[in-house]
Order: C-alpha cells, then sequence, then structure tokens
C-alpha cells in the first residue's frame, strides 16, 4: 500500500482542487468524507475511484472498508487528512468518486422534488435527504443552485444521493418534459389569488413540487409553468418558513 506523507505530493494538490466547482468539473471527480459516506457509496455500487485513509483509521475500521477497497487504498499522514478535510477534525477516511452523469429515466412517473436557485448548501442537502425519505422518485435542481458535490451539501445529504437520482439541469425544459411525457401535476410554491392551503389540497398520484429560492422564491418565468400553487399557514408570528422546513411538510403530506 502507497503512502503519502506530505501535503505538497502532487495527488494531494490535485485532491485539494476538488473542494471547488470548478475543479470538480475539470476532473470529472469529488471528494467524499467520513466513515458512513464511504460505506453509503461502496453498499450503492458507487463509481469509487480511489480511497484514503489515515494510518490511525487503518488500526481501527470496524466496518472494513479498507479490505473491500484495498487494491484502490493510499495511507496518508495525519498532515495531509487535515489539508483534505472540509471539517475541523478529519474522520480519516477519503473516497474519490467519478461525478454521476445522470438522466431522467425512461418511464417517467411518481413523485419529484424540483430545486431553483437554491443557495444554501444545508437547505439543499436536507430537502434531497428528505425527498429520499418521502420516496420520491428524484430531484431535479437548476444550475445556479449551490453544487451538489461539495462537501456541505454531502454532509447534509448522509448518503441519499446514492439513493435516487439527482439531475441538474434548466428547470424549463424539465418541467414539460415532465408534462408531457409524464402527464405529471406541476406544484408551485407561489403565493398568489389562486393558491390553496396544502391541507385543502388533494394532490394527484404524480407530481413534480417546486421550492424556490430562499429570499426570492420562485422566479416569474417558473412560476407561470405550474398547476397549482400551495402555501403553508402560518399560525404564530413569524414571517415564513426556511425553505428545507416548508418542503418537508410538503413532501409528507402531498
Amino acid at each position: 500500500m502507497q503512502y503519502l506523507a506530505s501535503p505538497k505530493n502532487n495527488s494531494i494538490k490535485e485532491l485539494k482542487k476538488l473542494a471547488t466547482a470548478r475543479g470538480r468539473r475539470r476532473q470529472g471527480r469529488y471528494l467524499l468524507e467520513g466513515e458512513h459516506l464511504v460505506e453509503e457509496a461502496l453498499q450503492n455500487h458507487a463509481e469509487i475511484q480511489q480511497l484514503y485513509v489515515t494510518t490511525k483509521f487503518l488500526q481501527h475500521d470496524p466496518k472494513h472498508l479498507v479490505k473491500q477497497l484495498f487494491d484502490q487504498t493510499t495511507e496518508i499522514s495525519e498532515a495531509v487528512a487535515q489539508e483534505l478535510t472540509a471539517t475541523v477534525h478529519p474522520q480519516g477516511i477519503f473516497a474519490v468518486l467519478t461525478l454521476p452523469q445522470v438522466t431522467l429515466p425512461s418511464e417517467l412517473h411518481g413523485k419529484w422534488l424540483l430545486l431553483e436557485r437554491i443557495q444554501d448548501p444545508g437547505n439543499l442537502g436536507t430537502m434531497i435527504r428528505t425527498a429520499d425519505a418521502a420516496g420520491l422518485q428524484g430531484v431535479i435542481i437548476s444550475p445556479d443552485s449551490a453544487d451538489v458535490w461539495q462537501s456541505k451539501v454531502q454532509r447534509a445529504m448522509q448518503g441519499s444521493q446514492f439513493h435516487l437520482p439527482i439531475i441538474t439541469a434548466e428547470l424549463a425544459p424539465m418541467i414539460r418534459q415532465l408534462k408531457q411525457e409524464a402527464n405529471l401535476t406541476i406544484l408551485g410554491t407561489l403565493v398568489d389569488a389562486q393558491a390553496q392551503d396544502y391541507q385543502n389540497y388533494q394532490a394527484p398520484a404524480d407530481w413534480a413540487l417546486i421550492m424556490g429560492n430562499e429570499a426570492g422564491g420562485l422566479t416569474e418565468a417558473t412560476a407561470q409553468l405550474t398547476d397549482q400553487n400551495l402555501y403553508i399557514p402560518l399560525r404564530g408570528q413569524a414571517e415564513s418558513l426556511n425553505v428545507a422546513i416548508a418542503a418537508g411538510i410538503l413532501m409528507y403530506s402531498l
């Protein structure tokens, strides 16, 4: 097994570039950190290119992750782990995965979550994780949202990226395709004159729910593509709900 002690090693310098969206796009891969996430990647047959583990992790690997990926494993020093980590205390295990190229399935049905201009990584990851837990078929994210493959989003997703398709694409053509090919009802969250209290709405079997930007909501162009807008009544004095909380309420209620 190869051992890398210096953070100045060229291969480590290339890995550090994966901390940026540009670096991930140019290399076609991304960095995953943490025992749980690497285990999820293994269990769901994700394309793992390389595994990097500290000496300390090698000495205590209760789930035998290294054994399963021994030929792709490189041992690294704590100094290297500190360079690669996106947290204060590195967990001692990192995996390099191929960036997935995901498109809409040939047979469209069920329930979908569409996200427009979501900027907070925690919100983005939480909504993807909730969509997974609620049994949705997939998530479509507009390109001007936070990058789904950055570390903060991955920590919030907690492995849900391996359970359902996540597609980054312009929403307008996706919405039209969902309507034309699958006859999905497009639900928005713009409060207009025709908006209904979600508790009084009888949702069809197949739908796509669009959640908009934390501050600005849905763009006008996207709002015009919805079939029905829904709102969640506020009973206290708060002006609004966090977008991830609102999405969770709607996904589980519709």
